[in-house]
């Protein structure tokens, strides 16, 4: 599937199976940089998080990464002074490997929250990691990443600088407990672009608020949410910062390479087969029209409709009437892609067969207009199916 894409120059990554997940399918997964990169992160504001949380939050005041070394099946969330332990002993054996400071390393894991990692089993799949890097081994490593997913999650981005190739390649994983407030799942983004160490972290802030946390899969935020990003300089342009002739370019292609992968991520959100865009305007701030837009999102009353082809705007007045945001019912227009369905407040009048088909479709958007004022956001979110009850009970 993603044979085709090959990292940027000076990266190597693998995907192996440690035996973590009783199945036997891929479960670790290693990014590994040739030169120390520029390390820039966003993690999950979960007052309860996990402990590779905790460990890379503290290796990115050291700014500089050579690997991000990753396990899925086992969150190591909820898992106390021992699973702090395991943590930074996975950061200590592959700092071992590549002869780095351990703060050099990143450490992320994903899946069920409680058990302990089987360190027996991680450090030699560790080595197995490192034996298997390649620059081609992107789909082994997506499919590593997975745990509900049914898909690997992949983007690129090219541009020329300085008359050379420059290259941003992004890995995803993510299906259920999605929900911004910071992350939502985990990605890896690599480039073999010089990016100044500020530069880079604002950077990524800014792509993440504009892709990551603008979607909703179920409302439930993660324990182990991480966003990290490496750039390696081994394209051997100049170093990039916001005052470069160039940047504006360069954040244009990280910015798409994060949208590509968040959009991969509700289309398969957990037992959805409908991908709706949730858009608000007209509202006092953009701050309120968010509020707005993720309380008809999030609303499972609104999930199941959209599930069972039920165009109930009843429900979405309800959800932006309870969201914080100020809204004054006599002012506010609902349409189903083009086709009004409430107008000031009120029934429009429009069949309900009309909505019934926009509903029907697999990808359409919720368009409401506060008619207040001029602040405006929108959320990417899916319905909620059976399906969703049966991954997760």
């Amino acid at each position: 599937m993603f044979s085709e894409i090959h990292l940027p120059k000076g990266f190597k990554c693998a995907g192996i199976s440690a035996g973590i997940k009783a199945s036997g399918v891929k479960d670790m997964a290693l990014i590994l940089s040739d030169a120390p990169a520029a390390a820039a992160g966003v993690f999950t504001t979960n007052q309860v998080c996990a402990a590779p949380v905790k460990l890379c939050r503290a290796h990115l005041e050291h700014g500089v990464a050579r690997a991000i070394v990753m396990n899925s099946g086992i969150a190591n969330a909820c898992t106390g002074a021992e699973g702090l332990v395991m943590a930074k002993n996975m950061a200590a054996e592959t700092a071992k490997m590549i002869d780095c400071e351990v703060q050099e390393i990143f450490v992320c894991s994903t899946g069920k929250i409680g058990p302990q990692l089987p360190l027996a089993k991680i450090i030699p799949g560790i080595g197995k990691l490192f034996e298997s890097a390649l620059i081609e081994n992107v789909q082994q490593t997506a499919e590593a990443m997975m745990t509900t997913d049914t898909r690997p999650k992949v983007a690129m981005a090219e541009l020329q600088i300085d008359g050379r190739q420059v290259k941003i390649v992004g890995f995803a994983k993510g299906a259920g407990m999605i929900e911004p407030n910071m992350a939502t799942m985990l990605s890896y983004i690599t480039t073999d672009a010089a990016v100044d160490r500020r530069t880079w972290q604002a950077a990524l802030k800014s792509a993440v608020d504009r892709s990551f946390n603008r979607i909703s899969v179920d409302g439930d935020q993660s324990t182990n949410d991480t966003v990290l990003a490496l750039a390696n300089g081994e394209s051997g342009i100049h170093v990039l910062d916001e005052n470069s002739k160039d940047w504006n370019a360069f954040y244009r292609a990280l910015e798409k390479v994060c949208f590509e992968l968040a959009m991969m991520i509700v289309h398969d959100g957990e037992g959805a087969d409908k991908f709706v865009t949730v858009q608000v305007k007209g509202a006092v701030s953009d701050e309120e029209a968010d509020l707005a837009a993720r309380a008809v999102a999030n609303s499972l009353l609104n999930k199941t409709a959209w599930a069972g082809t039920y165009p109930d705007w009843g429900r979405i007045m309800d959800s932006i009437g309870y969201s914080k945001a100020k809204v004054t019912e006599e002012l506010v227009d609902i349409f189903y892609d083009e086709t009004q369905a409430v107008a000031g407040g009120c029934r429009s009048g429009v069949p309900q067969e009309d909505l019934i088909k926009v509903v029907s479709q697999t990808d359409f958007a919720i368009n409401i207009d506060l008619n207040i004022a001029n602040g405006e956001a929108v959320v990417y979110t899916c319905n909620c199916t059976e399906e969703y009850v049966r991954i997760n009970y």
